[in-house]
């Protein structure tokens, strides 16, 4: 596989984010923020980037109308839309008996609508052009079960049916990839801004961030991956990508595995500890 850094440079890319749960931010301070994310990808290494080459604009994954003005917009800056990165998503922290719908609806709305919604407003674009990707940022919870978080691996299982089944409709069309992320447990704040039973209420669980991949780590693979244009890519360290091969060729065995597994998640989670530190033994009591 080959280097992908002048690629990726050389392209107009939209990239949807909500995994920092900015939804709940002052718009002002997002414009901020994302124009200061701009101006440190200016001065990165190896960057060619020039200011009139980032274009930054504000939209929220749950209202359609600014998808369709944010992509109108690129595309009169820009000319065209070569990648869309869906980098979108909540997670979830809580048990299924103990959540209010309205939860799910709006975990639904957000991780697999909006990431729909703003597909539907590029792709045209792309097919006029005859040419593009489309990468989806899902997650190994779409892969396999993940107990206390039911409506996100709901959401990211139904992202990775849609794309999937996307994919072979755009068969006449081999230029336009359709390419789906799958990250293990990865340095970021989505716990921190996860879900839980009701709409407003904030996690109370500790992240412990020591075990999981570093962000740079991830996107490196991320690049890699689009770079070659690879369909799926699963992104984790062990023993979780263990446990994934597991769900694919050794079914019942997981099942069994993911049993055992979830008492430790659901422990922890009533515990207040992270739940996710339940795959990797005593290093929970390190998070703790």
């Amino acid at each position: 596989m080959h280097c992908p850094t002048d690629r990726i440079t050389a392209t107009y890319s939209l990239l949807p984010d909500h995994n920092c749960g900015c939804a709940k931010l002052p718009a002002s301070w997002l414009q901020v923020r994302l124009r200061g994310l701009a101006g440190d990808l200016r001065k990165t290494d190896h960057s060619k980037l020039q200011e009139k080459d980032i274009l930054v604009l504000l939209l929220d994954l749950n209202v359609s109308s600014s998808h369709k003005s944010a992509t109108k917009s690129v595309i009169q800056y820009f000319g065209k839309i070569d990648i869309l990165i869906n980098n979108a998503g909540r997670s979830q922290r809580s048990l299924f008996l103990d959540t209010n719908l309205d939860v799910y609806e709006a975990i639904m709305h957000l991780n697999f609508l909006g990431t729909i919604s703003l597909t539907q407003c590029v792709l045209p674009y792309m097919i006029k052009q005859e040419k593009g990707q489309i990468v989806t940022v899902s997650s190994l919870a779409g892969l396999v079960g993940a107990p206390v978080s039911t409506g996100y691996a709901s959401s990211k299982h139904a992202l990775q049916g849609f794309f999937n089944s996307l994919r072979p409709e755009l068969a006449n069309y081999p230029e336009i990839i359709i390419s789906t992320v799958c990250p293990g447990l990865v340095h970021s704040n989505i716990v921190k801004n996860a879900f839980t039973e009701e709409i407003n209420k904030t996690v109370s669980e500790n992240s412990a961030q020591t075990y999981k991949m570093s962000t740079t780590r991830c996107v490196q693979l991320m690049l890699v991956g689009m770079a070659n244009e690879l369909k799926e890519m699963w992104i984790s360290g062990q023993p979780l990508l263990l446990y994934v091969y597991l769900w694919q060729y050794a079914p019942t065995l997981a099942w069994l595995i993911a049993n055992k597994m979830s008492v430790k998640r659901v422990k922890n989670l009533k515990s207040g500890l992270d739940a996710d530190v339940s795959y990797f033994g005593d290093v929970k009591n390190k998070a703790a």
